[in-house]
């Protein structure tokens, strides 16, 4: 670990303040993290074109607050990019049915994880043909889900896989149905630039059919020898969060390389190739994402010649923006409960202490478990309010019964923080609300989007009667109203005021 869990003193560490120098202006919204539409209006954070503060005494915190329009744009920028290829949004990263009804009228594709995510997409009127089924332990009630759904693609993962999809196959084909379209998922041992959890293409982890060992290739041949199964190309994903082209130029050139070894050994030509994504996002100022434009004609680059050498046609390619659509126009409002300055030491100062204050909220590692999991990088600001205040080292933290429950680890906030205020932090449309937990039986918080001046409740904020209906003993125990863990509105008026 690079710092003993509990906090630097507890381990003897007295490291310089991880947040660097303050920014010139305390509370800038740079564009490149912040939703489209984020805007300070006489101070005070607007979003979709409302204050914060609104939304606050309407929706209570902690509340994911979503731009529609940001996230719809993210979405065009990406199939105008891939004009003539298939972009497929990552239900994983937050799916409810309205995001799948914006994301099936935008003409998108989608991808499914499981067998619930993919109901998810059905019940909200997902067209099948568009859907893509992944995962690397699909169980046979998922898989004939897909079947009788007739979705797009099944990602095949594994030999286990097949013996389990095979006889679903035969039984839809024998109904007079068509034979079920699959995709091999090839690990091309690439060694994304990421965190060791987030990278999917070294050998070494659960995901798809190695290439080196030639299991891609036996699994492909496989699958064309099954009569009921119609290999319609292969797939790759190498990462999440990755910020140059590198790794996937190189994954292009193998699993193209893979196409070719397919044709030799059997004769057939796949039509599509599904590189993946995981193309990253601004965090915080300092991070420098690829953009579609960029990402696009790299690939159809190293495609097209990677086909010419090997003497294919070009197939149909897909990618898989992944965060790139939903991580940016998110946005999550938390109240401040208890501010606690903790003395680190000498600053460099003489006779001058080195404090950091812990400005705790009303939500944490049950809405954003990132930072914990994966040492994510967050940034937030001040919301409700401008200040000319000098700026307090900080580290924003959560109510859980964990030292690790971590927001934001180390930044800078004007010195004049109250309890009552209200603190937005940024990026968190990604694997943020889809991750939440009921962790200290904390409820999950809603999410609204906004747009031009209007706030929708797509998702409702989790009651604690929710919870009580899944536990046999408290079923029909009435449960307190309002939970504690969701202040009242009236509350949250008189901080903003």
């Amino acid at each position: 670990m690079r710092a003993h869990p509990a906090g630097p003193l507890h381990g003897n560490i007295s490291p310089p303040p991880a947040a660097g120098a303050p920014p010139a202006v305390l509370g800038a919204l740079d564009p490149l993290v912040w939703p489209r539409s984020a805007q300070r209006v006489d101070g005070e954070l607007h979003l979709g074109g409302l204050p914060v503060t609104a939304l606050v005494r309407e929706h209570g915190t902690p509340l994911f607050v979503l731009d529609e329009a940001d996230f719809r744009s993210r979405a065009a920028d990406f199939t105008d990019a891939f004009a003539g290829a298939d972009v497929h949004y990552a239900s994983k990263a937050f799916l409810c049915g309205q995001v799948a009804r914006w994301v099936a009228e935008d003409g998108l594709h989608l991808d499914a994880c499981s067998g619930n995510e993919l109901a998810v997409a059905l019940a909200a009127g997902f067209p099948a043909e568009r859907i893509a089924l992944h995962g690397n332990n699909k169980s046979l009630a998922e898989l004939q889900l897909a079947v009788d759904a007739g979705i797009g693609h099944v990602v095949l993962d594994s030999f286990d896989e097949i013996d389990r999809l095979v006889p679903l196959a035969q039984a839809r084909v024998s109904a007079g149905g068509a034979p079920v379209p699959v995709l091999i998922r090839s690990t091309v041992g690439i060694e994304a630039h990421t965190h060791e959890f987030i990278a999917t293409a070294h050998e070494d982890q659960k995901f798809g059919f190695s290439l080196a060992t030639g299991d891609a290739l036996t699994a492909a041949v496989r699958v064309i020898r099954e009569p009921a199964l119609r290999l319609a190309g292969l797939h790759s994903h190498i990462g999440s969060q990755i910020f140059d082209t590198a790794g996937f130029d190189a994954a292009a050139h193998r699993v193209v390389g893979l196409m070719g070894q397919v044709h030799q050994a059997t004769g057939e030509v796949l039509t599509e190739l599904n590189l993946g994504g995981g193309f990253g996002i601004a965090y915080l100022s300092e991070d420098d994402p690829v953009t579609p434009g960029d990402v696009a004609a790299r690939l159809r680059s190293v495609v097209a010649a990677e086909c010419a050498a090997l003497d294919l046609p070009v197939p149909r390619l897909a990618v898989e923006p992944g965060r790139a659509i939903a991580g940016p126009g998110t946005v999550t409002l938390y109240e401040i409960g208890t501010i606690k300055p903790v003395r680190l030491g000498a600053s460099g100062s003489p006779g001058t202490p080195l404090v950091r204050n812990y400005v705790s909220v009303d939500g944490g590692m049950s809405d954003n478990i990132r930072t914990a999991l994966y040492d994510a990088s967050y940034t937030c600001v001040l919301a409700n309010r401008e200040s000319q205040a000098p700026p307090a080292l900080c580290r924003v933290v959560g109510k859980h019964c964990e030292s690790g429950d971590i927001l934001v680890r180390d930044l800078w906030l004007p010195a004049d923080v109250v309890p009552g205020d209200l603190l937005a932090v940024a990026a968190t449309g990604a694997y943020c609300w889809s991750m939440a937990s009921n962790y200290n039986y904390l409820l999950k918080p809603p999410v609204v989007a906004v747009r031009e001046g209007r706030a929708t409740g797509i998702v409702r904020r989790q009651t604690l009667a929710d919870v009580f209906a899944l536990d046999a003993v408290l079923a029909d125990v009435p449960a307190p109203h309002p939970a504690p863990s969701q202040p009242a509105p009236e509350l949250h008026a008189e901080a903003a005021s």
